[in-house]
């Protein structure tokens, strides 16, 4: 590093040579001028965006992260309605870790007093095991049944307690959003109209952990502080039942969940609070300058404080455009939307929900409420900078990503344990007539093949009339790739006869048993005295007869001849020998 500043002497400093010999290097190094004093510069004329901006914004030093104190408990909460209490605890990276793949998960932190845990064992990932997310201070509110019925686990209990300590945050710096939601700039400090973001949380547990049993939880809490407004975004809206199921399971009402659908496109809400549902594809929506993001802007108001869950977030990826294989990439409608949406709401409690959060960096450009750039948590200056480096250091870059936002408490990510599960393959014989179907679609899609070149001229895709070189490259790629999506479809649809047979007996297996176990004890005793008889007798006869195997036995003495080696099988394929031994005990 060399300072860009004026020697005294300009000629006593040396060129440089190339060596490698630290005796050498450390005089070169002391013939270098004293480095310069440093004096702070209040503002730099430098363009910073984010996401892309137009313009030149003011940069000035960014403060340090901006807590929100968390309210006194207050005296006339209402009956049902207690602060949750936990105990803090120390937290070794030691403790009980095994040389293993995943580690089984308990909270690290905290202790819930009366809270069970998860009704299924949960595990973490070895890397994020390794780490610890910070000690909480915020304490949710929540009805008293959360616990004495047991309605979320500790797992789930300690969601909601991140969370809220994350959404006391607020990300480093001001901002300036211009009218259409898209363009932030970095603001100078008391700049008119300038905006703080409230940090965001992103959940990333896998399916079984009851992320949507969470998110109900995570709003739960904001309603019994009368934040009584959420918006919750989903991938399709089949999964309003789901949302519907899982705050009704916190013992909310069916009434408080607000389809978006049933609204029409421009009307007011005309509802003063619940759960507004809708999907990626509905939030998109617009039309004769009328759009869904503006009707659900003007329902929150612009002070909206109450929790925005992206479930499925990952329906926002590529939020940005980006170089593709074929050429540029343009930035997905619903990531674009999903900005928007985080930008016109900046007071806003921002949940990210996905157990696929990023298939890749770019697909993490949405999440700008993590602070992963340009706050000075992360040391990237924007969200170009973060993919471009990120991408660089491929799937380890991104585990420490994923480790660090652990550690800040922003990111937990559980998965249900497989530890004790057991599996058989069951292998599936093919019928003539199955056999005959797939060699008919092979011969059909062989056709195809041998003809796509000429299909493709044709219809103009290549040939001399066209002047795309990637057109034919993206159409041979697009009809192989429905190709294996086709047989693969074919191949599980011949399965399925013979697993739905398995999977029947089984079933008929277990409703036999529960019914056996079902029994009272006198006739349960009578029933195994019985078996026990029977076996007793069959394992008499298979000894007198000598065709009883005894299994693995451990033989126990001083010494051991062998009196006796007789071939009983070799092996075709590899000529290995197995003998049977006549052994003498001595």
């Amino acid at each position: 590093m060399i300072d860009k500043v004026p020697a005294d002497n300009p000629g006593n400093i040396p060129c440089i040579p190339e060596t490698l010999d630290l005796p050498e290097l450390l005089a070169l190094i002391q013939h270098l001028p004293q480095r310069s004093s440093w004096e702070r510069s209040d503002i730099k004329a430098t363009a910073m965006a984010y996401p892309p901006a137009v313009g030149i914004a003011k940069v000035v030093q960014l403060p340090k992260r901006i807590t929100v104190a968390q309210p006194e408990t207050i005296s006339f909460l209402p009956d049902d309605i207690v602060v949750l209490e936990y105990e803090v605890v120390e937290w070794s990276a030691t403790e009980g870790l095994k040389d293993t793949l995943y580690e089984t998960y308990r909270p690290q932190r905290i202790r819930i007093k009366d809270a069970l845990p998860h009704p299924s064992l949960l595990c973490e990932s070895a890397a994020l095991a390794l780490v610890s997310p910070p000690a909480p201070t915020y304490k949710p509110h929540l009805p008293s049944n959360i616990i004495t019925q047991s309605l979320l686990s500790e797992a789930q209990l300690e969601s909601v307690i991140y969370a809220g300590q994350t959404h006391s945050e607020f990300l480093s710096g001001s901002y300036i959003v211009d009218d259409y939601w898209d363009n932030v700039t970095v603001a100078a400090q008391g700049e008119e109209n300038a905006v703080k973001f409230r940090r965001g949380w992103f959940l990333g547990d896998s399916t079984g952990s009851g992320k949507g049993r969470q998110v109900a939880g995570i709003i739960l809490d904001n309603w019994c502080q009368e934040r009584r407004k959420a918006i919750w975004v989903s991938r399709s809206s089949a999964l309003i039942e789901d949302a519907r199921r899982d705050w009704c399971a916190l013992d909310g009402s069916e009434k408080d969940i607000i389809d978006l659908g049933n609204i029409k496109l421009g009307d007011p809400i005309p509802f003063t609070q619940g759960i507004l549902f809708c999907t990626y594809s509905t939030l998109r929506s617009q039309k004769n300058g009328k759009s869904r993001l503006k009707q659900i802007v003007e329902w929150a108001g612009k002070d909206f404080e109450g929790a925005i869950a992206f479930d499925e977030c990952h329906a926002m990826g590529n939020a940005m455009a980006q170089e593709g294989k074929l050429g540029i990439v343009a930035a997905s409608q619903q990531g674009i939307v999903g900005l928007r949406l985080q930008n016109a709401l900046p007071q806003a409690r921002v949940v990210y929900v996905s157990a696929s959060g990023a298939t890749k960096v770019s697909n993490l450009s949405y999440a700008n409420r993590l602070g992963l750039w340009q706050t000075g948590d992360f040391p990237f200056t924007s969200r170009e900078d973060f993919v471009e480096s990120i991408e660089g250091g491929g799937i380890a870059a991104m585990e420490v990503v994923a480790r660090d936002l652990k550690a800040l408490g922003l990111y937990l990510a559980r998965s249900l344990s497989f530890e004790g599960v057991e599996y058989q393959t069951l292998y599936i014989d093919l019928t003539p007539t199955q056999e005959r179907i797939y060699n008919s679609y092979s011969d059909a899609f062989g056709i195809i093949h041998n003809n796509l070149d000429k299909a493709l001229e044709a219809c103009n895709i290549s040939g001399d009339k066209t002047y795309n070189c990637a057109a034919k490259m993206s159409a041979v790629s697009q009809f192989e790739s429905h190709k294996q999506r086709f047989f693969k479809h074919l191949l599980t649809g011949m399965k399925c006869p013979q697993l739905i047979k398995a999977i029947e007996e089984d079933l008929a297996l277990r409703q036999f048993l529960n019914r056996l176990l079902a029994l009272r004890i006198d006739m349960l005793n009578t029933i195994f005295e019985r078996f026990e008889l029977l076996l007793s007798q069959q394992i008499e006869a298979a000894i007198a007869a000598g065709v009883y195997e005894m299994g693995v036995e451990t033989l126990r003495a001083e010494k051991f001849t062998i009196e006796g080696q007789e071939p009983v099988y070799t092996h075709p394929g590899t000529g290995s020998i197995t003998n049977y031994l006549k052994v003498e005990r001595l």
